[in-house]
């Protein structure tokens, strides 16, 4: 299995560092990486795949700088990118075809794994259909489809379940999970129950740098004693969404249930309460 180092990578466009001094290395398994729009996430993910140079640092695979490796590392490569191009007249089979063309896959064994993929993303009853009638969710399953024909050893996955509905977005996850078992996939999002049940590993990017990164129950436990629930009056809700950061109301007669992250308990008869993901990510993410 491959190794994928970032070693201090930054990147900067003139005075806007877009990432600064990334540091990790991934193997196999599913990544999440967990982080508000602008954090950096996309910029991350292309220099990963070569796409971008980084400004300083380097991006090695199993010891190599991947700018040396050129068309060897592209092999090992699938990608789906936040904005995925395609034609509105190809139908599904045709569209994976023409891919499978461009990645210079051998004719003969791409039919059988277009076969494959159709069936994996639950595409094939509508192979023959033009991707202008297909729905956000088919066309991110098709994207996923097509960063999958070469097998790739490293699968890379800009906010994929952006724009789909409750049910595609977890058959999404279902599929993800089953490809993390024997490659590594890095997943980028900022919608934490993405990866909440997914990810091994999750990293939470804030301004173009990792600021932690650990399992689900890690980061978590983290964030225990970091999040308070109390009963507020009608009056004070407002009060309280402008001094804390409130992950949750829920209204009740004369007022609300609050829970709250903060370092500190924020007014008398507030009782610790435990974390969920979602705010362990707000605590590590807006507040420490």
């Amino acid at each position: 299995m491959y190794e994928l180092e970032l070693r201090e990578v930054g990147k900067k466009y003139k005075e806007k560092t877009a990432i600064g001094d990334f540091s990790y290395i991934f193997r196999k398994g599913v990544y999440g990486l967990l982080g508000e729009n602008g954090a950096g996430k996309t910029t991350l993910m292309r220099l990963i795949c070569g796409i971008l140079q980084p400004t300083h640092g380097m991006v090695r695979c199993d010891g190599i700088d991947i700018l040396r490796m050129g068309a060897d590392y592209r092999g090992l490569l699938g990608y789906l990118p936040q904005d995925f191009g395609y034609y509105g007249d190809f139908t599904a089979e045709r569209f994976l075809n023409y891919m499978a063309a461009l990645k210079a896959l051998p004719s003969s064994g791409a039919k059988l794994k277009i076969q494959e993929l159709l069936e994996l993303t639950g595409l094939s009853e509508m192979r023959k259909r033009k991707l202008k009638t297909f729905s956000g969710g088919m066309l991110r399953r098709l994207g996923i489809a097509q960063a999958l024909l070469n097998e790739p050893e490293i699968l890379v996955l800009d906010e994929p379940t952006a724009g789909l509905d409750p049910k595609e977005r977890v058959n999404f996850r279902n599929i993800i999970s089953a490809l993390g078992k024997d490659r590594m996939v890095l997943l980028s999002t900022h919608i934490v129950s993405d990866i909440e049940y997914i990810a091994d590993t999750i990293l939470i990017m804030k301004d173009g740098s990792l600021i932690l990164s650990g399992t689900s129950d890690e980061l978590v436990k983290a964030a225990k004693g970091h999040v308070w629930s109390c009963d507020v009056c009608a009056e004070d809700i407002e009060r309280m969404r402008e001094m804390y950061i409130v992950s949750n109301i829920r209204n009740c007669e004369g007022g609300a249930k609050l829970r709250i992250v903060a370092d500190e308990m924020p007014a008398k008869g507030t009782a610790a309460a435990e974390p969920t993901l979602e705010e362990a990510y707000l605590y590590h993410g807006f507040l420490k």
